[in-house]
């Protein structure tokens, strides 16, 4: 994968760089893919859902309204998203279960953890724009990320 600052050199301002720092916690610091999304708030039923679908190297990206109250992602969800051929979930909100989560093939970026579970009731919407930060992300646009950050494009 190329590097985002490299990326970012060379593409300059055809990509959108999100600001907000999220911390890494999955056992894989570089990760891209095509974006999917989902807008939901203390509630990871969608989450579950989608990442039980074959993910063919996709990038979840979950727009938790930056709560953190309780956890969208752990270590079942995380589990489910590698055999699924995930890439990757970046998440504007909590995670749990961070030690097991940091063991798998899987990007996780969020804003940080809580050991809370969170609401089972599919409360949400699947493959809407979301804004995280003052980044736009659209379902089929394309996401980099590593230890630098985030940046969205086309592919």
């Amino acid at each position: 994968m190329v590097a985002t600052a490299d990326l970012w050199d060379e593409r300059g301002d055809s990509l959108a760089s999100v600001s907000i720092q999220l911390r890494d916690l999955g056992g894989k610091i570089d990760f891209d893919g095509q974006v999917r999304t989902i807008r939901c708030h203390r509630d990871n039923a969608l989450i579950k859902q989608i990442l039980a679908t074959p993910g063919d190297g996709a990038v979840l990206v979950v727009d938790g309204g930056g709560s953190l109250e309780s956890a969208l992602v752990g270590d079942l969800i995380g589990a489910s998203a590698v055999r699924n051929d995930w890439s990757g979930v970046i998440i504007n909100g909590a995670v749990r279960d961070s030690v097991e989560l940091g063991k798998l093939d899987l990007g996780v970026k969020a804003l940080g953890t809580n050991p809370r579970k969170s609401a089972k009731d599919g409360a949400g919407e699947v493959d809407v724009e979301i804004t995280i930060g003052d980044v736009v992300f659209t379902p089929g646009a394309h996401v980099w990320a590593d230890a630098d950050g985030i940046v969205v494009g086309e592919s």
